[in-house]
């Protein structure tokens, strides 16, 4: 096992279809989905149609997002004493400050909020990353630094996101990214929130992080280059590398695709650049066929069901490649294996 891996230790999730992880990666796995009309019509005149949390409470925008958080750290950290939960960091994932229609504040006041509903406060150490989909990936990198270069026994990672905030649906309409009766060239947004607990790999069976990757891509999703997926294939390359391993050792793939025929071309270009054996079997998972575009929830989203999949014996292998791209350019890779440390 490489020196620099970190383990998963516990998870929550709350999605459309389930709002603990067990129900969520069972509905994933049955490849159910529950999309519903929102209050939000298109410019076609048709209702939207999204993967909506449906709370017990009509909470909406930053109180959704703090509500639907809080309850996913809370089923993460459900084995650990309350009044440990102050010495370890929270890295909050959000949206990339670029989104259109970003929540004003969203920073400073959902960190604040979730602190206020679970009653406690984070270590010095948090840290919000906004970076929309790849921010899982960045915020894998700053725990493992925390854990195995500062000491700390557990690091928690969280997020919540959604596009379900009327600026930000409008914007994606305009420019014809949503998924709709005249547009198969789109995604259905949703939102969701998910926690991972990271800690140093230990004899018992976890999902190890080897290897992350980062690469920026000129050609993104609003360029007029041509794509060559230069960024996606840079990440996962770095992410190899770190990992020691090679892409033909991979048993399976995870990522954040949603519909866009943009990001289904990268992945491809980029495994025609870094897959360099012949596999007779790549399976490519995909949650949001599930649970929607969530933004910043994404990449947690895809590290549950990894880790759940292990668990319950029903992936391809243990071995893992997530990768993930936001709209501004950013690219992220990680490599994982289901094992122990040992």
């Amino acid at each position: 096992m490489p020196p620099a891996s970190i383990a998963l230790l516990h998870t929550g999730l709350v999605t459309s279809i389930g709002q603990d992880a067990a129900s969520a990666c069972a509905a994933m796995r049955a490849k159910l989905a529950n999309p519903t009309e929102t209050r939000f019509m298109g410019s076609a005149g048709e209702w939207i149609q999204a993967h909506q949390v449906e709370l017990e409470s009509a909470e909406r925008g930053l109180e959704k997002l703090a509500v639907m958080a809080a309850l996913s750290i809370e089923e993460c950290l459900a084995g650990v004493p309350r009044a440990e939960w102050a010495g370890m960091p929270l890295l909050l994932c959000v949206a990339e400050r670029e989104r259109p229609g970003r929540l004003a504040g969203l920073d400073e006041r959902l960190f604040a909020r979730i602190q206020q509903l679970l009653e406690v406060q984070f270590a010095r150490e948090s840290a919000v990353v906004a970076h929309g989909r790849v921010a899982t990936a960045v915020a894998l990198g700053q725990a493992r630094k925390l854990i195995l270069e500062q000491g700390l026994a557990r690091v928690l990672v969280a997020a919540a996101d959604g596009l379900l905030h009327w600026p930000t649906l409008r914007e994606l309409d305009r420019a014809g990214r949503l998924l709709g009766p005249d547009n198969s060239n789109g995604f259905m947004p949703g939102e969701a929130a998910g926690a991972l607990l990271l800690g140093a790999p230990s004899a018992t069976p976890q999902l190890l992080c080897h290897g992350i990757g980062f690469g920026v891509e000129a050609a993104h999703i609003a360029s007029d280059e041509p794509l060559r997926a230069d960024g996606l294939t840079t990440a996962i390359k770095a992410a190899l590398a770190d990992a020691g391993c090679a892409l033909h050792d991979i048993d399976y793939r995870m990522t954040d695709l949603s519909g866009e025929q943009y990001y289904f071309k990268e992945a491809a270009l980029a495994m025609t650049r870094t897959l360099r054996q012949r596999k007779e079997e790549f399976d490519l998972w995909h949650p949001a066929e599930s649970i929607g575009e969530t933004g910043a929830s994404a990449g947690i989203a895809m590290l549950v069901l990894a880790d759940m999949a292990c668990r319950k014996a029903f992936s391809p292998g243990p071995r893992l490649l997530a990768h993930m791209a936001n709209d501004g350019g950013q690219r992220a890779a990680a490599i994982f294996s289901f094992g122990t440390a040992e």
